[in-house]
């Protein structure tokens, strides 16, 4: 990330977090990113019970205004998702105890995919039980990590 848009980012994510904060509301990230069709401003916001598309929307209002000083060409305000990956220690400390699924970038014993119990967490290496192994991975060696979603035990979704 250029020298400018690290220092714009930084800036923005102090703006947006307090912002969050008086809102009731988890700044997750803020991301300031060059795309084919300009610079995006994204937030990621979370909330006890989860987010909606209102709190995404009456966010976007209060803090749009805040950030006029800062060039860019579109703002998302959106929720991390049920799949959001484990990034941090909050993250980590929501999901441990559960079924994830660990994804590395070359494989480990033949497999690029784990799926298992999370049962630690430090300093981004990942450790789960599998069967009956427990494996550990090094940070540097996960593309990603999350929660397994299973479908049927997904309640009330309401889907309008």
């Amino acid at each position: 990330m250029p020298k400018k848009a690290a220092s714009a980012i930084g800036q923005i994510s102090v703006i947006a977090e307090k912002l969050a904060d008086q809102m009731g509301f988890e700044l997750i990230e803020a991301a300031y990113e060059k795309e084919n069709t300009g610079m995006y401003l994204r937030f990621y916001l979370d909330k006890e019970g989860g987010i909606t598309l209102d709190d995404c929307e009456a966010y976007h209002r209060a803090l749009q205004p805040m950030l006029e000083r800062f060039d860019y060409d579109f703002m998302e305000v959106c929720s991390p998702g049920v799949d959001r990956p484990i990034k941090n220690q909050r993250d980590a400390d929501r999901c441990l105890g559960s079924e994830i699924e660990v994804r590395l970038y070359k494989p480990v014993d033949g497999q690029k995919v784990y799926t298992g119990l999370f049962t630690a967490y430090r300093e981004g290496d990942i450790t789960i039980c599998v069967g009956e192994a427990e494996r550990t991975f090094l940070k540097k060696e996960i593309a990603v990590a999350r929660c397994t979603i299973d479908m049927d035990e997904v309640e009330n979704v309401d889907l309008s």
